[in-house]
C-alpha cells in the first residue's frame, strides 16, 4: 500500500511518519513539494505518486490570523482538501483528512456527537469546516477525524510549549478558565488515524484524548508535571480569568468536549486520559531538550 502524507513538519505529520511505516510504503510531503496554499498544484502531484491512500495532516491553524488572512486560510483548509478529494475520487484512493473542533460553536454542555449540527465562529472554523464539506461531498472513500486542542513535543509551537516557556520567565500567569475542552497528545492522535486505515473505517470520527479540562486546568496541570521532572521554572500562580478579560480577534467555542463514544467502537479501546498523555509528552521533550544541550 502507498500512503502520501501531507504535512509532514507539523506536530501529528512528524508522528505519522514513525507510525504509517507499519501500513505501506510512505511518501512524504513538505510545503515544497506541495503547497495547499496553491490548490491548483494539488492534482498533478497526486497523479504523479498515484497513492491507494493520502493522509492530510496539513493545515493552517492561526486562529486568530486567520480572521485577517481569510482567503489563505480558505484556501489551505478548504480548497486544499476539496483538491484532494476530487484526486481520491479519480484514483480510487482514501483520503484521511484532519479537522477540528471549532466547527462548532460551543453551545451545548454534553459532548458533541459526530452528527451534531455545526456552526464554526470563527474564520478558521469555517474554513475547515469548508473542507469537511469538500471532502465528504466529494464521492472519495474518506475519513474526516476532528480533534481538539493538539499538543506534541515536535513540531511547532503548541500551549503546552508555550507555558512552560513562559514559567520559566514569570512568577504569575493569567489563563483562561471558561473555555473547556479535551488536550490531545499529537502522538495519540497519529496512533488513532493508523486504527481507522486498519479498520478501513469511513465517515465522520471524532478522536481526542479523554477527560475534560479547561486552559487553567491544564497550564497547572503542566506546571505540576514539569515540577516533577525538574523543569526550571519561575512560576508561582496560575491565575483564572474569564474569556471576555482576554479578548482574542476570533471567538472561540466555550465549550468544544468531542464525544468518544464511536471511535472507542471501531478502535475496541478507550482514549488515554489527557493528564496520563500529558506526562508522556513532557518526559518525551525532557528527553529530547537534554539530548540537544
Amino acid at each position: 500500500m502507498k500512503i502520501l502524507l501531507t504535512g509532514i513538519t507539523g506536530q501529528v505529520g512528524q508522528e505519522l511518519q514513525d507510525l504509517l511505516p507499519s501500513q505501506g510504503e510512505i511518501i512524504g510531503l513538505g510545503r515544497e513539494k506541495m503547497d495547499l496554499a496553491k490548490p491548483d498544484s494539488i492534482a498533478q502531484v497526486i497523479e504523479e505518486i498515484k497513492p491507494d491512500v493520502i493522509v492530510n495532516a496539513s493545515a493552517y491553524t492561526a486562529v486568530d490570523k486567520a480572521e485577517t488572512e481569510v482567503e489563505l486560510a480558505q484556501a489551505i483548509n478548504g480548497e486544499a482538501p476539496r483538491m484532494m478529494a476530487a484526486s481520491a475520487t479519480k484514483l480510487g484512493a482514501k483520503l484521511v483528512h484532519i479537522s477540528t473542533d471549532y466547527v462548532f460553536d460551543g453551545q451545548k454542555n454534553t459532548p458533541y456527537q459526530e452528527d451534531d449540527p455545526t456552526n464554526p465562529l470563527g474564520s478558521y472554523g469555517k474554513s475547515k469546516l469548508a473542507g469537511e464539506i469538500g471532502v465528504a461531498g466529494s464521492g472519495a472513500n474518506h475519513v474526516i477525524l476532528r480533534t481538539a486542542w493538539v499538543y506534541g513535543s515536535r513540531g511547532h509551537g503548541n500551549f503546552v510549549k508555550t507555558m512552560l516557556r513562559l514559567g520559566k520567565e514569570r512568577e504569575e500567569i493569567r489563563v483562561v478558565a471558561d473555555q473547556v475542552g479535551s488536550p490531545s497528545w499529537s502522538k495519540d492522535i497519529a496512533a488513532a488515524i493508523v486504527g481507522l486505515i486498519e479498520s478501513q473505517a469511513e465517515g465522520i470520527y471524532h478522536f481526542t484524548n479523554s477527560g475534560v479540562a479547561s486552559w487553567y486546568d491544564l497550564a497547572v496541570a503542566i506546571f505540576e508535571e514539569a515540577e516533577k521532572i525538574g523543569y526550571p521554572l519561575k512560576i508561582q500562580r496560575v491565575v483564572p480569568i474569564t474569556t471576555s478579560e482576554y479578548p482574542t480577534p476570533a471567538k472561540r467555542p466555550a465549550y468544544s468536549v468531542l464525544s468518544q463514544k464511536k471511535i472507542t467502537q471501531v478502535l475496541g479501546n478507550y482514549p488515554n486520559y489527557w493528564r496520563h498523555s500529558l506526562r508522556k509528552m513532557l518526559l518525551e521533550l525532557w528527553e529530547i531538550e537534554e539530548k540537544a544541550k
